[in-house]
């Protein structure tokens, strides 16, 4: 089987100190303590602005030698007319500071506005620009598509000639599917319910962990969706790498609905 990884989109959030942290914890302790909770967290700020090389080092020194750390990449490299010319701010992104993760560094999350559209010239020529390695280190990419546009073929094909992965969403607001385009699955789930103190009813958790299973094991899961008409399908692997995140809904019971899967995994 490949790596099962679930976790929590950052560390930062004020009602998680009623749902997830303990009381007299310091601020300053939050991701100490969180990563020995789960075992992956997506990092949000990285959208919003650079980080510096001194921040990624201090993530890296405070979490556990099997750690990892997917990373958003900013959002001055998505969130423009002509992803073609995205290349400077993409070279800035990748240089700021990742590498000071060191292996602890997972996959790079590259997310594009609901409002962009599929253009398969302008988004080649993207992809062209998403380097393979950092100092030495493979680097893999996921792409987090928010328009319906999306759902063809001709999108997938893309992603897998780069490598790059595809989101899996959970979502009633986004492109749901579940066609895999690399060697790792990358879910990001959003439906976590307020009055669930798991966030997910137990019958969805118990689904959720069944399929990355499979997809740990190469297989791949029955029973969701998928972009019709995709002639190639998905890479052949023998395991693949698995990444599972709780990422928005009621947020406040993102950490719980983690713990729940990790749980189920690890009966």
């Amino acid at each position: 089987m490949g790596d099962i990884r679930v976790g929590i989109g950052g560390w930062t959030y004020e009602p998680w100190r009623e749902t997830f942290y303990p009381k007299d914890l310091p601020a300053k302790r939050e991701l100490e303590w969180a990563s020995r909770q789960v075992s992956a967290i997506e990092i949000n700020g990285t959208y919003y602005s650079t980080q510096s090389p001194t921040s990624y080092q201090r993530w890296h020194d405070e979490t556990p030698d099997d750690f990892r750390f997917s990373v958003k990449a900013i959002r001055f490299a998505t969130n423009r007319r002509v992803l073609a010319e995205a290349g400077e701010s993409v070279e800035r992104f990748i240089g700021s500071g990742l590498a000071k993760l060191g292996d602890k560094l997972g996959p790079v999350l590259w997310q594009f506005a609901p409002t962009k559209r599929f253009d398969p010239e302008d988004f080649g020529a993207f992809l062209k620009l998403l380097p393979k390695e950092l100092e030495g280190r493979p680097l893999r990419h996921v792409l987090d598509v928010r328009h319906a546009s999306f759902m063809v073929p001709q999108f997938l094909d893309l992603a897998r000639e780069h490598g790059a992965g595809t989101v899996i969403t959970d979502s009633p607001d986004y492109p749901s599917f579940a066609n895999l385009t690399a060697d790792f699955v990358y879910l990001r789930l959003m439906q976590c319910e307020p009055e669930r103190a798991t966030g997910y009813a137990s019958e969805v958790l118990d689904a959720w962990a069944a399929c990355a299973q499979t997809w740990s094991r190469g297989g791949e899961p029955a029973g969701v969706p998928r972009v019709e008409g995709d002639a190639a399908g998905a890479p052949a692997r023998s395991s693949r790498d698995v990444f599972v995140f709780m990422i928005n809904g009621a947020k406040e019971r993102a950490p719980a609905a983690a713990l729940e899967v990790l749980k189920r995994l690890r009966a």
